[in-house]
Order: structure tokens, then sequence, then C-alpha cells
């Protein structure tokens, strides 16, 4: 029988033969500045080695923490309140958290007012020049108070607060959207750090430090206050005009729908020394485009510590199909649905509000990535829908279906939770329990 025999591995290997040790050897005739270099690429080798481990375990820790968390997603048409419900959670499950933040909501808030007085004399130039390009009708039938003389007094009157606004928003909201005339950046660009609070996004870091505003920033936010403060009787009788009034029931813009709308308010808020209220905070507005991620640990006795992973995405229409690939991870859904039977999309005027929103409720219910997942309907806007309906709007002139049924809340508000309950449970891949509630969402305290 023949015999296999290996050639043994010898016990030892020269240090010569070992292939990295030969690879980490100096050079021959390495001076000693390049000795030097050689030591500090090693050391920075490692260092960058060890920041990937620690990122990749608190990626892991992140991870794990979130998977334990209560994940929610927010889901609706832009403007349907989604920003409002968010601050409401804010404030029932982070209550101290919530209230630290008024110093940064002042500057934001007096900048949704100033907004709106911008939408007025928009509005009223564009009234006169309709004017002075079409004859009369008859004569003398053009009674506007607010003829060219008297707007161009009010923009010369106003325009160092106009200018002084500009400033304010290049420095707070350096990616504020040009063609937008209301607050608007891309989500994640940590907007409060700029006013010396840090961010409550998943992205930011714990250990995030706010940015210092310099003494000129301070100055500028101070300034800005103190102009608002000197024009509040301009703005005051502006508003309260009752030529003004009829133009914008003519031009039929509803300033008191819109978010971020404080012009009841004048008297409190263009003031240097105002301190913004709960309400105050959850009705002022900054438009985000795309989506964010919040995390909230609960102060609340009931929920004490429990942690809310909640994401709000951009609801316009052209951010949709950018939703899909959160589905996956929602434990629940609010679906916030504006009751406002009367409006049209922005993006599109011939796509009535609810109507979009049902049409966004079928492909939800359907949607076999949702199966397990609890889906809660928020009828949102309620004390809107009691304004239009109290101001004589015909809900069958919107919607033909309503019929001859009632025109009051309790019918209108069921005649849409119906609609929405049947196709919830025509198109849900497996039984479920629909739930809904009618809210307001601008008013705090509500959750």
């Amino acid at each position: 029988m023949s015999t296999l025999t290996l050639n043994a591995q010898p016990a030892s290997m020269s240090l010569s033969e070992n292939p990295f040790i030969g690879t980490l050897k100096p050079p021959a005739n390495e001076t000693e500045e390049e000795r030097v270099q050689r030591a500090r690429a090693l050391q920075d080798a490692q260092k960058v080695s060890r920041q990937i481990d620690e990122s990749l375990q608190e990626t892991k820790r992140l991870l794990d923490r979130r998977k334990n968390g209560i994940r929610i997603l927010l889901l609706g048409q832009a403007e349907s309140g989604k920003s409002a419900v968010l601050k409401n959670f804010q404030l029932a499950f982070t209550p101290n958290q919530f209230r630290k933040e008024r110093g940064v909501w002042k500057t934001v808030i007096q900048l949704n007012l100033l907004n709106s007085v911008k939408t007025i004399l928009n509005v009223l130039t564009d009234n006169i020049d309709a004017q002075l390009n079409t004859p009369p009708p008859s004569p003398g039938s053009y009674s506007n108070s607010y003829n060219s003389s008297k707007i161009r007094r009010l923009h010369l009157g106003l325009s160092p607060l106009l200018s002084m606004e500009t400033s304010l928003n290049k420095m707070l909201f350096t990616e504020t959207s040009s063609g937008s005339p209301e607050i608007s950046l891309p989500a994640g660009s940590k907007w409060k750090s700029k006013l010396g609070f840090p961010s409550v996004s998943r992205k930011s870091s714990d250990d995030e430090e706010p940015d210092r505003l310099t003494n000129s920033q301070n100055a500028l936010i101070s300034t800005f206050s103190k102009l608002l403060e000197a024009s509040k009787e301009d703005i005051s009788s502006l508003w309260k005009d009752e030529e003004v009034q009829r133009t914008l029931e003519e031009r039929e813009i509803h300033l008191r729908d819109r978010p971020g709308f404080f012009l009841d308010d004048v008297d409190r808020i263009a003031s240097s020394h105002y301190q913004p209220t709960d309400s105050d905070i959850v009705r002022g507005r900054v438009r985000t485009v795309g989506f964010e991620e919040y995390h909230l640990v609960s102060e609340s006795a009931a929920m004490k510590g429990s942690e809310f992973y909640i994401t709000d995405v951009s609801g316009m229409r052209s951010s949709r199909s950018s939703w899909v690939p959160f589905f996956d991870d929602a434990q629940a859904i609010l679906f916030l649905v504006p009751l406002v039977f009367n409006q049209m999309l922005d993006e599109d005027p011939r796509v009535n509000r609810v109507e979009d929103s049902l049409t966004l409720w079928k492909e939800i219910c359907a949607n076999v990535l949702l199966a397990n997942c609890n889906i809660i309907v928020f009828f949102n806007k309620m004390d809107i829908l009691r304004r239009i309906l109290a101001s004589g709007a015909q809900v069958r002139k919107y919607v033909p279906s309503y019929g001859d049924t009632p025109n009051e809340t309790a019918s209108v508000a069921k005649y849409f939770k119906d609609r929405f309950k049947a196709y919830h449970k025509k198109l849900s891949p497996k039984p479920r329990t629909f739930i809904s509630h009618e809210t307001s969402a601008i008013v705090s305290g509500f959750l």
C-alpha cells in the first residue's frame, strides 16, 4: 500500500517571510521625514477605522431603538393640517420642550402676520391695475377707497418693515423658495437652530449645538419687531377696512382659512414684547418641502419614556409618488381630510380638495403594503367648515352627489364620513376597524 506523505508547514515563520510584516516594514533608506509621514498616515487610517466602527455601532443602536418605538406616518394633501397635528403631538407628549420654543416661533409668527399684509397689498394693487385697464360700466362705479395713491402711501410707510423682512428671511431661511408667498424651505434645513434652538429631527445628533446668534442678527430681529409694532395701526386699519374685505371676498381670497393667519390678533402680536401662546405656535406656519422625521420622547405620566417617530411627508401632488418607501415601516397612519368642500387644490384649481382627498384615500386603503397598518382618519378643519356653511355656501354646488341632504355641519360631516368608511371597507386587503375623528387641528390640545 502506498503512503501519501504531506509536507508539514514549518512551525514558525521568519519575519522576512510574513506577508503582513513585509507590507508594514519600513522601506529601505527611509528618511526621518518619511518615517514621520508614514506614522502619521497610519494613525489617520486607524482613526478613520475607529470612526467607521463607532458610526456602525451608533446606527445599529438607533435602528434597534427605533424598532421599539411607535412609528407614525402623517399623510394628506398640502395644507391639510399635518404640521398642526404634529405640533399638537409635541404639546401633548413633550410640553416642556414645546414651550421652550416660544422665542423661536415669535419671529416666525410675526413674519406670518406680515405675509398676510403683503397678500392684501398685492390683491389691492392687482385690483387697481385691472380697473385702470377696464373702463367702468357706469360713472362712479369704481369707488375703491384704496386708490393707487393710497396704496403707494401704504407701500412707502411699510417699506422699512418690508425691507427688514427680506433681510430677516435671508438670515433665517437661506433656502426659502423664492416663488412662494410664505416661508417655504426644504425639510431637514434645521431652521430652528438658526434662532438658537436645537432641532427635534431624528437626523440631528443628541449633542447638536444650536447656532449662536451674532449681535447684528439679534439686533435685526429686535428692530424688525419694533418696526412691526410701529406699523400696528396701519396694519389693523388695512385689515378692518370694509373695501378691503369686499375686494378679498370678490376675489374669493379667504385669509382666515389659510395657515399662518394672525390678522385678527394684530394688537397682541405686533408688539416687541409679544410672547406666543400654545395656540399661536400650533397655528404658526413654516412650509417644508420633502419629508422629515421627528423623534419625541414622552414626558406625560401615562406614557413616560415612550418614544414616537413621526414622519411628515409633503402632500403636494408632485411629491406623492415618494410616499411608498415609508409604508413598509409605518405602524399607524394619520390621514388628514380637510372638509373645505368649496376649495380647490393650489396645484390644480380644477380639482376639489375633498374629492382629491377621497382619491388619495382609495389608494391608501387598497395598498397591500398597508394591510396590517392602523389607519386613523382626521376629518380636519371643522371650524372652517362651520364658517363656510354659516356664510351660506351650498355643498351640492361643489359636490353634486350631496343632493338635498341638509346643509348643516353634522350632516355634512356624516356624509363624507360615510363615503370614506364605505371605500375603507370595500378596498382594504383584509378586514380592519374604521377609526375617525372630527378635529380642528389649529386648536391647541385637541389630542
